[in-house]
């Protein structure tokens, strides 16, 4: 399954190559997992280099709607989170969860055509000129994998910072837990979204959108482990 709006990192189903940064190609294979079976294929968000600008500029406490993919592999649903990095994807705080069912109308028997969601940004999220957004998704059935797709955004707001839950990280490598397949049981692992779980606090600069979109170095994340944790290692940056 592959996000296509907001437009991410390298995607052929929206990106032209004059949206890439040098020297980088457009990835027919965004539809697929960066870790799973207790390994890791490729870093947070497979790209970490963030684009030369923003595919898209949000305003806090407006709603946003992120879209997948119509021929993509559901895997009978799963657990899912919208996050934001200040940091350039070290640190993700979740802005939306999907628990249960991605990409179904309900569990156990709901209809696979959900292609979009639709959810407030909070209004207390900090301002930037570059953040990362990420998609990531436990599938319900089939090989244990974990999948995330992000892409370069601006959030339109003053500064501050803003606090919330980790995103949760599940079936990459050694380092994080393994989510058994659900056989039927959708609140297999949900414990790991909503009890075992740690907070993150971002922060931002402001931003206003009188300017060409930069990358906003003076941006930071700081995180308070709670169970797991949830930031990348540095040497995968």
């Amino acid at each position: 399954m592959e996000m296509t709006s907001p437009c991410p990192r390298y995607s052929p189903k929206c990106a032209t190559p004059s949206d890439l940064p040098p020297g980088a190609v457009l990835d027919y294979n965004l539809n697929g997992p960066i870790g799973g079976n207790g390994n890791i294929n490729q870093p947070f968000c497979k790209y970490t280099n963030p684009w030369p600008r923003v595919s898209d500029i949000w305003t806090a406490g407006n709603p946003v709607t992120i879209t997948f993919a119509n021929n993509g592999a559901s895997h009978s649903g799963g657990h899912a989170e919208f996050s934001i990095s200040y940091d350039n994807g070290n640190t993700f705080v979740v802005l939306h969860q999907v628990l249960r069912h991605m990409f179904f109308t309900a569990p156990n028997g709901g209809s696979d055509t959900v292609r979009s969601y639709t959810f407030t940004l909070p209004v207390g999220l900090p301002g930037t000129s570059h953040a990362v957004f990420a998609w990531t998704w436990v599938n319900a059935v089939g090989n244990r994998e974990f999948y995330m797709n992000c892409a370069d955004v601006a959030i339109v707001s003053i500064a501050g910072s803003y606090s919330g839950k980790a995103m949760t990280v599940a079936n990459y490598g050694p380092m994080y837990p393994t989510i058994p397949e659900f056989m039927g049981n959708y609140n297999t692992g949900i414990q790991l979204y909503t009890t075992n779980i740690s907070q993150v606090t971002v922060t931002g600069t402001g931003y206003s959108n009188n300017s060409t979109s930069t990358i906003d170095t003076s941006s930071s994340s700081t995180s308070t482990p709670l169970y797991t944790a949830v930031s990348m290692p540095p040497s995968w940056f």
